[in-house]
């Protein structure tokens, strides 16, 4: 698996450590489903804009 170097606040990554700590799971799992969860919520929201936009464009053209 590759590794990434990332800055960040220390207070930020005390919080991430804390959650993932009472979560029962490592620093780096947390990062990745969190980074997961954001690239799919940022491709639902791209779809959405794409389908509004086809439909715009349909009713411009049609």
């Amino acid at each position: 698996m590759a590794r990434v170097l990332i800055s960040m606040p220390e207070k930020f990554l005390d919080e991430i450590d804390s959650v993932a700590s009472t979560e029962n799971r490592t620093r780096s799992e947390l990062i990745r489903e969190a980074l997961r969860t954001y690239m799919y919520r940022n491709q639902l929201r791209n779809s959405k804009t794409s389908a509004a936009n086809a439909k715009i464009l349909d009713t411009l053209l049609g």
